[in-house]
Order: C-alpha cells, then sequence, then structure tokens
C-alpha cells in the first residue's frame, strides 16, 4: 500500500494543522521513549522471569504439569523447581542489567526450549493434531516468541560506547544510546 502525502491530506484526512501538532508532539514524545523503552522492555523481562520462577520454585505455577510432561526423562519433583531457580537468575540479572550478553544467552536458550513440548506432547498443544489450531498450552508456548523478540531488543544495546573513555571502550548495559554515561 502507497504511502499517503500528508500534504494532499487536506480534502479527505486531517487538516495540515493538524500533522503539524502531530509532529510537534512526537518531536518531544519519541525522544524520551528511546531513553526509557529498552530499559523499561529489560526490567519487564526480569519481573516475569523472576516472577515465573518463583512460581515453579514454590511449586505453585500452572505449568509445572506441562514442564514435567515435556522433560519426562527427569524428575520433575527436581527439575520445575531447578528451572525456577535458574528463571529467576536469570531475571534478577536482567533487572540488573549485568553480564547481559551470558544473561540474553540463557535467556533465549530456555526460551527456545519451550518450543521441545510441540515435539514432545504435540497432542497437548494443537487441538485435533491441528498445528494451526492450538490449545491453551500451545498459545502459551507460542506468546514466548514475543518474550525472545524482547530479549532480541535488549540485545541490541550490549554495544554501547562510553564517551569519556574513548571509541575503543564498550558498555555491557541495558541503557539506550543516550542513557548511556559518559
Amino acid at each position: 500500500m502507497a504511502q499517503t502525502d500528508r500534504s494532499t491530506m487536506g480534502r479527505t484526512g486531517p487538516a495540515p494543522g493538524v500533522w503539524s501538532a502531530i509532529d510537534r508532539v512526537d518531536a518531544m514524545v519519541i525522544p524520551r521513549l528511546r531513553r526509557v523503552a529498552v530499559p523499561m522492555l529489560r526490567i519487564s523481562l526480569g519481573v516475569v522471569f523472576v516472577w515465573f520462577g518463583a512460581l515453579k520454585v514454590f511449586d505453585v505455577s500452572p505449568v509445572s504439569d506441562l514442564v514435567g510432561s515435556t522433560v519426562y526423562w527427569v524428575d520433575p519433583d527436581r527439575f520445575v523447581p531447578a528451572l525456577g531457580v535458574f528463571e529467576m537468575v536469570v531475571g534478577l540479572l536482567l533487572l540488573l542489567g549485568r553480564a547481559l550478553r551470558f544473561t540474553l544467552l540463557l535467556f533465549v536458550a530456555q526460551m527456545v526450549g519451550t518450543f521441545i513440548t510441540f515435539l514432545v506432547l504435540p497432542e497437548v498443544t494443537f487441538q485435533d493434531g491441528n498445528p494451526l489450531l492450538l490449545t491453551v498450552e500451545g498459545e502459551f508456548v507460542v506468546k514466548n516468541l514475543v518474550l525472545i523478540s524482547a530479549a532480541l531488543v535488549v540485545g541490541t544495546t550490549v554495544r554501547r560506547r562510553r564517551r569519556s573513555a574513548g571509541p575503543a571502550a564498550q558498555v555491557d548495559s541495558g541503557e539506550s544510546p543516550e542513557g548511556a554515561r559518559g
């Protein structure tokens, strides 16, 4: 679909003055969003991982049985809480913004691992064996694509340069370019 030229929209769409006002608001809002969006995304991922991990550690997670059935070759009474501890550690590292390369590698590995459910338990994840019809459990796993994508966005921030340290120094942090300290 072709992009509409704003100058021709006066008759059928908002007046040019409206677009000018929108542009002014964008000019104020977008730079602020750039400073906070990725750190908020990193913190949100950390909260989700700590929370979901804690549910597994305290044996109150609604997915404990699914996890145990998926990794059937390991004792679920040991594996599920161990996975919970792993998730809590990854979540805490995300919250602290520490060792992000390693943390995000662990994060993505764990998230990709959730897709094993489709191979091991297709009768649980698909309705009537149809891969286009997901069950609640299947939807729970597929939503991890969004979490993986969020982690990839956070991963784009691990190579920020310190202004005062010169061009060769790199910062391993979750800050946006505007938030990198010099």
